[in-house]
This record gives C-alpha cells, structure tokens and sequence, in this order.
C-alpha cells in the first residue's frame, strides 16, 4: 500500500492512498494510525475516474472528509492528469474536479446536498458550556444550527475575532457531547465581511485539539448561508482557518443559488514527500 502525505488548503495534512485494493476495515484504521493526521483516505479504483473511498481519523471512521478529498484529487491528477472525477463516499457520490495552471494544480469538490437544522436549545446550552463560552460571546446575525454537507458540524457564530481566538473547550466534555449527536467536528465561525469569514474547527473525536481547514465544514456553512438567507446569491466565500494554529488555509466556498444544489469548495494540495509526485 503506498501513503502519499499531502497537505491541503495550504496547510492541513492528510493522508492518501491511491490504491487501496483488498484492504481491510482493520488495516485501513491502523495505517490511519500510524500515519497521525486528521484523516486519511483510501480509494478504491472502480471503472474509469470513478473510486469508492474511505476516510479514517486516527481513532475511528468518519463518513466524509473534504480536505482529504482535496489531497486525494490533487495526488491523483498529478499521476495521471487533470480531469473529472467521482467520489462515492458512504454519504453519496461528490464530484471532483481537478485543473493545473502554471504547474500548480487545484481541486474542486461539489458536496452532497447540504441540510441545515435548527439546534435544539438544550444542546446548544450544553455546547456553550462545553466551548466554556456564554451567550454574550454569540453573534445575532449567524443563528446557531447544525450543518450538512456529508457529515453533521454545529455552526455557532462569534461576536468578535477575539472570541474565535481564545480557543481553550473541555475535551472531554465537548467529545462526549459530539459523539453521542455524530458531529464530526464544531464550526466556529466570525463574519469579517459580507463574503470572508474566519473559522475554527474543535475536532475531539479525531483525537485532535482543531483541525487546521475543514473542507466538509465549510461546504455544510456555505449551504447554511443559502438556506437561512445570510448572503446575497449567488456567492463565493473565502474561508479562513488555521491562522490561529501558525497554519494559515483558505478555503474558497462557491454557493449556487438553486435551493438543494452541492456546495463547492476548491483548494490546493502539496505533496509533503515532492519527490514521490
């Protein structure tokens, strides 16, 4: 099994494995393992540019991950060219487009349809506690709720930048919480303007403190903007999100304006291994 080690959006690792015929559920976690990034995805080649895959945390299975979606295409369109191709992830099939301009080459990935729920009133309490926040610390314009976009993240909206940078939750206690309602990870997110946003992502249940860019949050928040009516549509928003860590990623959102329709979320990966490129 050859492990490729990308990083995506600039700087958040993942691992890829181009080729990850006859492995098992057992293997494929314990590479996931050893390999220690946020998650690690495995494809399965099918016929023509069309894969199963399956992504891994270091501790368990997570449904979909979208910057080791990113990694993947970009690995695979240095190896064999850039083109379209097809996901199908235990959440639904998500198209991947990959391009190069001048050597550097982009991938774009066109989510599921995105769902956005209220967020119960008890849980939310539960997640302020957890996040050691307080409802002052909330901003009005971005309504607490729950995204989807392949996977399940809370969005709650910070009053200030200094907020979203004092970053210090109760592992435990937000892990548990997370685990008992399968949120992957917990989308906070500070309007800096109409179309840029800053954001952090608690990610206990990959055994990680935050996850430097999360594709597949921020594809879920790019269809809570549309559904709640928070941008002039259509859009393009400029996520930004691991600045905070030292590991500064953008995550560029392109939001259709027809009701239901996936999310994109383009970005770049490198190779952290450029000779195996």
């Amino acid at each position: 099994m050859e492990i490729l080690r990308y990083t995506a959006f600039s700087s958040d690792p993942a691992g890829v494995v181009l080729d990850a015929t006859g492995a098992s559920e057992a293997e494929m976690q314990r590479v996931a393992a050893k390999v220690g990034f946020s998650e690690t995805a495995f494809l399965f080649p099918r016929t023509g540019n069309r894969f199963d895959v399956r992504y891994f945390s270091p501790l368990a299975e997570v449904p979909f991950c979208g910057h080791a979606t990113i990694a993947s295409g970009v690995a695979y369109a240095e190896r064999h060219g850039p083109g379209d191709l097809t996901f199908d992830t235990p959440e639904g099939p998500v198209e991947v487009r990959t391009a190069s301009d001048a050597g550097q080459v982009t991938a774009t990935l066109v989510s599921v349809a995105p769902r956005t729920l209220p967020l119960d009133e008890d849980l939310l309490n539960a997640l302020i506690r957890a996040l050691r926040w307080s409802r002052d610390d909330l901003d009005p314009s971005l309504p607490p709720a729950v995204g989807y976009a392949g996977v399940w993240h809370p969005i709650l909206g910070a009053r200030t930048r200094a907020r979203l940078a004092d970053l210090d939750y109760d592992f435990d206690a937000l892990a548990e919480l997370m685990a008992r309602n399968r949120w992957t990870t917990v989308d906070l997110v500070w309007r800096e303007s109409a179309n840029v946003f800053h954001a952090r992502n608690p990610f206990p249940p990959g055994g990680v403190v935050e996850d430097p860019a999360t594709g597949a949050a921020a594809a879920a928040f790019g269809g809570y903007l549309r559904e709640l009516g928070l941008i002039a549509m259509p859009a393009v928003v400029i996520v930004h999100q691991g600045d905070d860590l030292g590991r500064p990623s953008v995550l560029t959102v392109d939001i259709s304006d027809e009701p239901g329709s996936g999310i994109s979320v383009s970005g770049s990966a490198v190779s952290l291994d450029p000779a195996a490129a």
